[in-house]
């Protein structure tokens, strides 16, 4: 019998470059799926439907949320995300390995149903830099980015007590090379 793939679960603040060393270090790693998230917010400029995200009304969230088809799910500044739950079972049942990338409350989420699961804690080097990138990045309003500066502090908390690694980026290249070591299993 083939053995069932491994849940990766990577969360961090926003904009301590999660989907940036996602990216690189999935070019680095073989045979791992890479979960595509719900969300009920509008797409951004360049955003593509299944690769970056599955877009979906209000109405069709709260159907899937009713039909028990999310794994986990949170409301996150005012808009809904979730992990489609057929699309971890369908990998993790293969062999396959798949990576989550989720805010912190998500994470913790999948922690509860899947005891298995390993946590990646992305830290930002500080919460001046945090913020620094959050303004360069432009996605969002200058209220938005307070909010997100104001939660970080709780996160890290979260993310140095609950998580199995915690990686800071403070070096872009060898945060990704320690991203990738644990999703080829190397370092748990």
């Amino acid at each position: 019998m083939e053995s069932k793939g491994r849940v990766f679960v990577v969360a961090g603040p926003s904009g301590a470059g999660k989907d940036t060393l996602i990216r690189k270090a999935l070019q680095k790693v073989e045979d791992i799926h890479y979960s595509v998230s719900a969300t009920t917010r509008p797409p951004r400029e360049g955003e593509v439907e299944g690769r970056d995200y599955y877009f979906l009304s209000d109405d069709e969230f709260d159907r899937l949320a009713t039909q028990g088809a999310l794994l986990e799910w949170e409301e996150v500044f005012g808009r809904r995300y979730g992990t489609m739950k057929s699309e971890v079972e369908k990998a993790t049942s293969s062999g396959k390995n798949i990576l989550l990338e989720l805010d912190v409350k998500g994470a913790l989420n999948v922690r509860a149903k899947m005891k298995h699961a390993l946590l990646v804690f992305i830290m930002p080097p500080s919460l001046e830099e945090l913020e620094s990138r959050l303004e360069k990045r432009r996605l969002d309003k200058e209220g938005d980015i307070k909010l997100r500066t104001d939660i970080a502090p709780g996160e890290m908390e979260i993310g140095r007590n609950s998580f199995d690694v915690v990686i800071v980026n403070d070096d872009a290249d060898k945060a990704t090379e320690k991203l990738a070591s644990v999703l080829r299993g190397e370092k748990t």
